[in-house]
This record gives structure tokens, C-alpha cells and sequence, in this order.
């Protein structure tokens, strides 16, 4: 009886690791530096009777690349640059930096970080991420145009509505859209 549990046993366990994929880790992923002073998110928001835009610089980040295709990254975002690039100008900015909105005092950066990404075209790709904002995380999934991941370096761009209500930034709902147009831009360098 033991000799055929044991038997049993060892067949199963090699039949186990027999069809188990295997994972391989491939060596060929190529580390890409985010150009900060190039690369950069654009951002509009709209009211009822009028819209305003402005730019939420890049601080930091890097991006993998596994041949010729993103594979991964994180980021950080610069939310205590913001910048708004209309007449609204400085009387804006201060609004949005205060605690009706971004609250940079308290939360000056935010970070997304990569967990997936799948291909639909050949420089289309679904990115699904953890983005830390407002002190709150989420995941957050987009469209992207990988424009360029070879040796000569990285570059994509992603346009999407984003929800500012996702974390906690509520002000004006009724009379300020939920949702911010984002237009994000990353280069990267070897």
C-alpha cells in the first residue's frame, strides 16, 4: 500500500512540474531614465462657463523596456510645480494648490508605478498602475502610444479623462467637471 501511494505520489509531482510553465526572467530589459526636464503632464479642466490649462511637471522616474516594449516603470509626479499656462495664472495656481484642491503642503508629490502592460497594436499598449495622489492610492488604467523604445530611448504619450473625485479632490462638483483631460508625455534616456 505504500509503495503504491509513494508511486502515486511521484507521479504526480512530476506531472505537476511537467506542465507547469515555466517563467523566465528575460536579461535583455533595458532601464530608461525619465528626462524630467522634457517630459511633463498636461492638464484641462473645465467649468461651465469656461476652461483653464496648466502643466504638472515629471520629478522623476524610469521606465523598462524589454525588447522594444514597455514591460514596466514608476513615477513621480511634481504636484507642488503645478503650473497653469493661462490667463487665470497666479491667482489659479494658489487655488489650486490650497487645501480646496491639491493641498501641497501636505501632499506636494504623487507616484504611479506600472504593474501591467498589454500590447494592442505595435505601439498601443493598456497601462494598468497604482497612481498615490492626495494621500490616497488607486489603480488607474489607460491607453498609451509607445512612440520609441529602442537604443536611441523612450518616448510615449497617453490622453484621458481623469477623475479628480477618486481622491478626495471634490471641490466645486455641480459647477467644475469631475473629470481633468490629461495629456502625459515621458521621454526616457539610457
Amino acid at each position: 500500500m505504500k509503495k503504491i501511494m509513494f508511486s502515486t505520489l511521484a507521479v504526480a509531482t512530476i506531472a505537476f512540474f511537467s506542465f507547469t510553465p515555466k517563467t523566465t526572467v528575460s536579461k535583455d530589459i533595458t532601464t530608461f531614465t525619465v528626462d524630467a526636464a522634457k517630459s511633463k503632464i498636461d492638464w484641462t479642466g473645465s467649468k461651465k462657463s469656461d476652461f483653464h490649462t496648466g502643466i504638472f511637471p515629471i520629478k522623476s522616474g524610469a521606465v523598462q523596456v524589454d525588447g522594444g516594449k514597455l514591460v514596466g516603470g514608476s513615477f513621480v509626479i511634481n504636484i507642488s510645480g503645478i503650473k497653469v499656462t493661462d490667463a487665470a495664472g497666479d491667482r489659479l495656481q494658489n487655488h489650486l494648490s490650497s487645501a480646496e484642491f491639491f493641498d501641497i503642503a501636505k501632499f506636494g508629490e504623487a507616484t504611479f508605478t506600472i504593474s501591467k502592460v498589454v500590447y494592442t497594436k505595435a505601439d498601443k499598449a493598456t497601462i494598468t498602475g497604482s497612481l498615490s495622489l492626495h494621500g490616497i492610492a488607486a489603480p488607474v488604467t489607460f491607453n498609451a502610444s509607445i512612440r520609441n523604445a529602442d537604443d536611441k530611448g523612450f518616448f510615449a504619450e497617453a490622453f484621458f479623462p481623469f477623475d479628480r473625485t477618486l481622491f478626495g479632490i471634490n471641490y466645486g462638483i455641480g459647477m467644475i467637471d469631475t473629470d481633468v483631460q490629461l495629456a502625459i508625455h515621458i521621454y526616457g534616456n539610457k
